[in-house]
This record gives C-alpha cells, sequence and structure tokens, in this order.
C-alpha cells in the first residue's frame, strides 16, 4: 500500500481530512455535482452562493465565459460573467441538507449574499439548520448587477463590518469573510470584517478584467448582444496577485486571521506555494473548469510526496514558512551581486540572451555569429537574470553569487 502524508488541517474549529476545497462557482452548483465531487476525494466544498431571489431575481447573461490564450497557450486565465446561483432557495437549501446526510464526514461550507440585514441573517440561519458546517459571506463577487452587493459591499469597510455582525448574531457557525482584490489594499477590509466577528478570511476573488476583443465588429469579449463589461478574471494568471494578497493578509500583524486561499490552483505545487505564504484552507474553481474534478487526486498525490521526502508530519509545519523571508524592498542586502553563467555546451545558439540583454538589459551578452554560442561579459553583468529568464533551455543559463566585500567568495546556482 502507498504511504500517504496527514493532510488533514483544522480551520475555523472544523477539522478536513485535506485541504482542497471547491471554491464558490458553478462547480458546487447542486448536490449531483458535490456528491461526485466528494467521490473524487476533494476535503470539502464551498457550495454555489446563496441568495434571496424575493429580494432579487437572478438572471445569467449569455454566453458567459471568455477564455484568455496568449500565443501558443491556452487557457491561461478565464473572464466570466457569472453571478450567484439562479436556483431558487429551497433547492439549495435541499440539496445542502442532502450532501450533509449522505457525507456527514466531508465539510460543507455555505457561501451567501444577502442585501439587506434580513438577507444576511435568514440565509445564515437556513444555512445551519440544512446542517452547513461553516458560512462564507460573499464580499467580492465582481458582476453582481445589484447596486448593494458583491465587491461593492467589499469595498465599503462599514458595510462589511456590520453584515458580518448580522450574521455572527444570527448563527452559532464560524464564519469567513470572502474579499475583493478589486481594491488598493486590502488588509483594512479584512480587518473591518474581523471586527465584525470573522473567524477567517478568504482571498482572492476573481480580478476585474477585459480578456480579448472580437475585431471583426469591436467588440470585447464574451459578446452579450452587442455588449461586454469588465467582469471577473481567474486561473493561472492571476496566481501571483493572489499570492501577494493572502501573504499581505498572512503577514498583517493586525489581523492574525486563517486564510482560505483562491486563485490559479491548478498543481500540488500552486497549492504548496499557497500553504507556504499562510493559507491553511485552499479553494480551486479554474483548474476544475478545465480539468475536472480530478485534479484532486494529482495534487494529493503530489503534497503527500513532498511531505513523506521531507519528514513533513503536518501541513502546520509549513505554513507561512516562505513569509519569515519577505521583507521591504527597502530591506534587500545589496552587499552580494550576481552574474550570469552559460553553460557552453547547452547553449543551442539561438541569439535570445544576447538580443535581450542588447535590447533591455546591460549589453553584458557576448554572441559568436562563428561559433553561434553565448557567453558573458563579467565586468558588465548588473545581474538582472534576463537572459536566463528568456533561454529557451531551461538550465542552459545559470549564475553565481559575489561578495562584494570579499570578490573571491563565490557560489553557484
Amino acid at each position: 500500500m502507498t504511504k500517504k502524508a496527514d493532510l488533514s488541517i483544522n480551520f475555523c474549529g472544523v477539522k478536513f481530512e485535506n485541504p482542497f476545497c471547491l471554491s464558490s462557482s458553478p462547480v458546487g452548483n447542486h448536490a449531483e455535482m458535490c456528491s461526485r465531487a466528494y467521490d473524487a476525494g476533494w476535503g470539502g466544498i464551498v457550495y454555489k452562493t446563496l441568495g434571496l431571489e424575493k429580494s432579487f431575481k437572478v438572471v445569467m447573461p449569455s454566453p458567459r465565459l471568455s477564455v484568455y490564450n496568449y500565443g501558443n497557450k491556452k487557457f491561461v486565465g478565464l473572464q466570466n460573467a457569472e453571478q450567484i446561483t439562479d436556483r431558487p432557495i429551497k433547492d439549495n437549501i435541499r440539496d445542502i441538507a442532502l450532501l450533509k446526510k449522505n457525507y456527514p464526514n466531508k465539510i460543507l461550507i455555505s457561501s451567501i449574499m444577502g442585501y439587506t440585514d434580513e438577507d444576511w441573517s435568514e440565509l445564515a440561519k437556513m444555512s445551519e439548520d440544512a446542517g452547513a458546517d461553516i458560512l462564507e459571506l460573499n464580499f467580492s463577487c465582481p458582476q453582481m448587477a445589484h447596486k448593494s452587493a458583491g465587491h461593492r459591499v467589499g469595498q465599503d469597510f462599514h458595510a462589511v463590518a456590520a453584515f458580518t455582525e448580522v450574521v455572527k448574531k444570527s448563527s452559532k457557525l464560524p464564519v469567513i469573510a470572502k474579499m475583493t482584490p478589486n481594491i488598493t489594499d486590502m488588509i483594512p477590509v479584512a480587518i473591518a470584517a474581523k471586527e465584525g466577528g470573522a473567524d477567517a478570511i478568504s482571498a482572492i476573488n476573481t480580478i476585474k478584467a477585459i480578456t480579448d476583443i472580437d475585431i471583426n465588429n469591436f467588440t470585447p469579449l464574451p459578446n452579450i448582444h452587442g455588449h461586454s463589461a469588465a467582469t471577473g478574471f481567474s486561473g493561472p494568471s492571476v496566481k501571483p496577485v493572489a499570492m501577494r494578497f493572502v501573504s499581505d493578509l498572512y503577514n498583517s500583524k493586525d489581523l492574525n486571521l486563517p486564510i482560505s486561499a483562491i486563485g490559479g490552483i491548478e498543481t500540488w505545487i500552486d497549492a504548496l506555494h499557497f500553504l507556504l505564504l499562510g493559507a491553511t484552507n485552499l479553494q480551486v474553481t479554474t483548474g476544475i473548469l478545465r480539468y475536472g474534478y480530478r485534479i484532486v487526486e494529482d495534487m494529493i498525490e503530489g503534497l503527500s510526496d513532498f511531505m513523506i521526502e521531507r519528514n513533513i508530519k503536518s501541513l502546520n509545519e509549513i505554513i507561512g514558512k516562505a513569509t519569515e523571508k519577505i521583507v521591504d524592498p527597502s530591506e534587500f542586502t545589496t552587499r552580494y551581486q550576481v552574474i550570469s553563467v552559460i553553460d557552453e555546451e547547452k547553449c543551442i545558439g539561438c541569439g535570445q540572451c544576447y538580443i535581450s540583454c542588447q535590447d533591455g538589459a546591460n549589453q553584458a551578452i557576448k554572441f559568436d555569429p562563428k561559433t553561434r554560442k553565448a557567453s558573458v561579459d563579467e565586468e558588465r553583468c548588473v545581474g538582472c537574470l534576463l537572459c536566463k529568464h528568456v533561454c529557451p533551455v531551461w538550465d542552459c543559463i545559470s549564475y553565481k553569487e559575489v561578495d562584494t566585500k570579499n570578490a573571491k567568495h563565490a557560489a553557484i546556482f
């Protein structure tokens, strides 16, 4: 039998068998879908955001997806005009109750979005009565067609604190506040949620973006009967932004709440990155949209193997480890400088490093047209490593670190 690491986590006082969850989206839209996800191995589900049709009836636009391709790379991002669930609240509550009956040991998080205090309170109570384990408050949907919902609320500190407090008074369940990235600084809003009683923060929701334009009719995509809008963008392209926000949240001394990370997670390495930046729980949508629920198998196996190889007994040992190395740029040391090193045997003579260094760096790369090999002028090299990043041969260009106070000391990387 293959040995497995202990991937269980405790999040908001609730034990998950592993940190992997569906995020609130079309991938967790009803009981049949969520059942298949549980069977595939997901540790939890954030059910698609509930609303009350008596307050606002959701009607979905169509088409509502536009994929972002770059060169020959397909699906590096996805734009959507999706709103919260358009299913009747009675059907969703019935499905939540059914899921908890059939999967009592799996975790179900009910995502809710109200428009008034009464809405938030009612949705919280209904979710708790149906058996939900945790509540997630959607303060961040970037395209909800309602003036008092989604990211508009998430940009209002007072509204976030007030609605969070309403929910906490209406339910005994732990509460996660889901943040919008469509804001300059997420920390003040997260602190407002904490002041309202939030037990955790989830981040990020999708980033408002425009992904493509049909140049035949000059209409941005998705083309919804001749119109479009800047709507939610997700997938691998948003991961660097998501990692920045998660790191900010974890490093905030005033916040000090557990974090559920969302944004471009498709592989176990993506998952590991977010754990190292301080996330305890992980949520996925776009990776599932492209590859299906089965990606959790690879994420579980990869993360488990990583822990076993390094004798890591618990995820708690590595959560936040990378944040210890994050400092303000003003604290960077300038004592150590690097110089590029080109492996002549691996150089294929494409000249890309030469072109990029000549036109975009410090003119430190030489190129011999006879041998078709590149070399480094160490006197001119400033260690920006543009050459390494543009080289098509992954391990052709490395670098050495030089101690400027002791020029004889150098280490190859």
